[in-house]
């Protein structure tokens, strides 16, 4: 198993975590935010973050990051736009990001993502223009960006119209084009690419725990999962392919997305282990696990 965490971040940085929050620096906007899994004691003192932060993200109680309560919320402390955007700049990725508040305490983007796009950049970076991948659960489409900037044909599907909306939002600002958005249920759409009998190079797959699809079907990822991967098995490529799965859901450990991966697709040589950032203390914060592989032509 291996711990990941991201390297190409300017607009990004954990300043602290601890006591269930952590501080984070968006572009030139500092927020705090719940973190369940960051038990330990912050390195600053509580001064300091305060001082720090332009807004904080208040729960009032102790809920999963999936579901939020009637007095969740997000207090500014210093004056803030509506959104904002930030960039991501690597040696092969040069992408914008809309930032907004959203009732949930997220901003539009997971950062320790960046790992899975260098991974995918540097897999795919010599596929054959137009190789089609599917982009599941596929939020503000930080990873269906990195598809397209890399020539590839893109089905992006989420069960939010506001998410595609905001995805196309970020496509623009990075300068692209030619995605192709998808507002359905995550299992329907696959289960009926595979009944067409499609097939994609690339498969990428980001569920959370519990969810809604537009016309109200309801999603748990240990009874939904399984489902899916099958369909998506169906879809994949034999040769030069790559499928990514990401699990937030506190409890499931990499080795867990590991063999989802290896009983449904066959493949022995699974990569996996947890994604996480580090911060300016030197404590890395977990904040997923992930398995993947990808299959080169021979």
């Amino acid at each position: 198993m291996n711990l990941h965490t991201p390297a190409h971040w300017a607009d990004y940085e954990l300043i602290d975590s601890g006591n269930g929050e952590k501080l984070e620096r968006f572009g030139k906007y500092v927020l705090i935010r719940p973190e369940p899994q960051a038990l330990w004691q912050p390195s600053l003192a509580t001064g300091e973050w305060e001082s720090a932060a332009h807004a904080r993200f208040v729960r009032d109680s102790a809920k999963s990051r999936q579901r939020t309560g009637a007095n969740d919320g997000w207090k500014s402390t210093a004056k803030m736009p509506p959104s904002w955007t930030i960039g991501y700049q690597s040696h092969t990725l040069h992408l914008q990001f809309k930032l907004a508040f959203t009732t949930f305490g997220h901003v539009g983007i997971f950062p320790e993502q960046a790992n899975n796009w260098e991974y995918m950049a540097k897999n795919i970076k010599n596929w054959k223009s137009g190789s089609k991948v599917l982009n599941l659960f596929a939020y503000t489409g930080g990873a269906s960006l990195v598809a397209r900037a890399m020539g590839c044909e893109v089905a992006h599907v989420d069960a939010v119209r506001n998410m595609i909306t905001w995805a196309g939002e970020n496509q623009q600002l990075s300068r692209l084009d030619g995605i192709r958005w998808v507002v359905e249920d995550a299992l329907k759409f696959a289960t009926r690419e595979a009944q067409r009998g499609r097939k994609y190079q690339g498969i990428l797959l980001d569920p959370p725990a519990y969810g809604r699809g537009p016309d109200g079907e309801k999603w748990v990822l240990e009874e939904g999962l399984p489902l899916l991967l099958l369909q998506c098995a169906k879809l994949l490529e034999s040769t030069q392919s790559l499928v990514i799965l990401n699990l937030y859901s506190m409890g499931l450990s990499p080795r867990v997305a590991a063999n989802l991966l290896t009983s449904h697709f066959g493949e022995r040589d699974v990569e996996y282990g947890e994604l996480a950032v580090d911060s300016r203390s030197g404590l890395a914060l977990p904040l997923g696990s992930f398995a993947r592989f990808c299959r080169q032509a021979k």
